[in-house]
């Protein structure tokens, strides 16, 4: 299939609003007549009114926005060029991949695509999962044939949420195509409105495997500082001066203990080990990986409660503050947080549990509370590295314990030397 490179009269739908979506349909305004869709009426109304929960863009942001409208009405997706799923991949409960967010909405675009469209994956994916799930599905609906009638690309997100320093524009994005001249084609449309440019990769398998692999890298470097933690607490040494003093070598890489959880870092490796499985090889360091960081919050609660029984606190029924509640600091999202990990294990202990964090609204948790007492709880576990948390400072935090209470500083935010206990 031949295409003429895209001008600003190539029509862009992009399916999906959040974290990914949204920055990604409010950059391709630039440059083309673009469609946001979700299904989720209410956010499409919440961004209509030029506000984002997610914060992935401002208000300013919103309403300096090109060419763009947004629908939760499929019929508006009829008559596009180029399609772009951002469905979030998540896992099961048996930590096997859960595509059916991905097959849903390639069946939903399936419905629209016509000769000569192009259809673009951005959810994190194991090698193969375009060509082995999503193309049959394309080709089953539309009664076409990849290749011969549309082609497909995938350009992995690499979004870091509460991270402005580096965004959707500043940061190389990744292209690829099923053919050729799909994947030069690809590659412009994404050239025109991203200033960092971009790397093409040879084929569609390449660009899905240097995806998931970004963050089982970081989710192993991070296994083996946790892993250092637990060790040098039983060595009674210090891990923060540890991490300092290896950190004056020029090539030592900068990774600090905590809980590893979120859309990204704690699910993308179980879609590299199940492919990995699939064709009968065990990875063995992946999975340990995963299996250090998913026990940690466990491992953070035994921590308190040791404490707690050193200073001969009671643990039947003690008041125990949890502060943070989201996945990372300075962000709102608590998809597939650790900290539900430390609040299950104590509860099963039988504590009574608040937990506060002032950038979660609602009521994601029965245990969330809205303003905080003095001298309230037989301990303080700060699990999040919120920018507030570390302008209280700990004298203030301590403010809330009761006499002789436990002070544990999970992300090392606060000097030794002012805190009871820390990874």
């Amino acid at each position: 299939m031949d295409f003429d490179p895209p001008n600003d009269a190539t029509r862009v739908a992009v399916l999906g609003l959040g974290y990914v979506g949204l920055p990604l349909a409010h950059a391709f305004s630039s440059c083309y007549p673009t469609l946001g869709f979700d299904i989720n009426e209410a956010r499409v109304e919440e961004i209509k009114q030029g506000e984002d929960k997610t914060l992935a863009l401002s208000p300013e942001e919103l309403a300096s926005a090109g060419d763009i409208n947004y629908s939760h009405e499929a019929a508006d997706l009829t008559g596009y060029d180029v399609y772009i799923i951002t469905a979030p991949t998540p896992i099961d409960a048996q930590n096997q991949p859960d595509l059916d967010p991905v097959r849903k909405a390639t069946a939903l675009i399936a419905r629209y695509v016509e000769r000569g469209n192009v259809v673009i994956f951005e959810s994190t994916v194991y090698p193969g999962a375009t060509d082995e799930v999503c193309v049959p599905i394309l080709e089953e609906i539309t009664g076409l044939q990849v290749n011969r009638d549309f082609c497909v690309g995938y350009s992995p997100e690499r979004v870091n949420p509460g991270d402005s320093g580096h965004s959707l524009l500043n940061i190389v994005k990744v292209t690829s195509g099923s053919s050729e001249e799909s994947a030069e084609f690809i590659d412009a449309l994404y050239k025109n409105v991203i200033p960092a440019g971009t790397h093409r990769a040879s084929c569609i398998r390449v660009a899905e495997a240097a995806k998931v692999i970004e963050n089982t890298q970081r989710d192993l470097n991070i296994a083996l500082i946790n892993e250092l933690a637990v060790l040098f607490d039983k060595l009674d040494i210090d891990t923060k001066e540890v991490l300092e003093a290896a950190g004056s070598k020029w090539n030592f890489l900068p990774f600090s203990p905590g809980l590893v959880g979120g859309h990204c870092i704690g699910v993308d490796p179980y879609y590299l080990t199940y492919k990995a499985q699939q064709v009968g090889h065990h990875p063995e360091v992946i999975l340990a990986g995963r299996r250090i960081n998913d026990s940690m919050g466990i491992y953070v609660a035994e921590q308190v409660i040791r404490l707690m029984i050193s200073r001969r606190i009671h643990i039947l029924d003690a008041r125990i503050l949890i502060m943070g509640m989201t996945f990372k600091e300075n962000c709102p999202d608590t998809r597939n947080s650790r900290v539900n990990d430390i609040i299950d294990h104590l509860l099963s202990y039988q504590c009574y549990l608040d937990v506060y964090d002032p950038w979660v609204e609602g009521c994601e948790s029965d245990h969330l509370v809205q303003e905080l007492k003095p001298a309230e709880y037989d301990a303080v576990i700060v699990a999040v590295a919120h920018s507030e948390f570390v302008a209280m400072g700990a004298e203030a935090i301590r403010g809330y314990l009761k006499s002789g209470g436990v002070l544990y500083d999970v992300k090392h935010l606060f000097p030794t030397a002012q805190t009871d206990g820390s990874l």
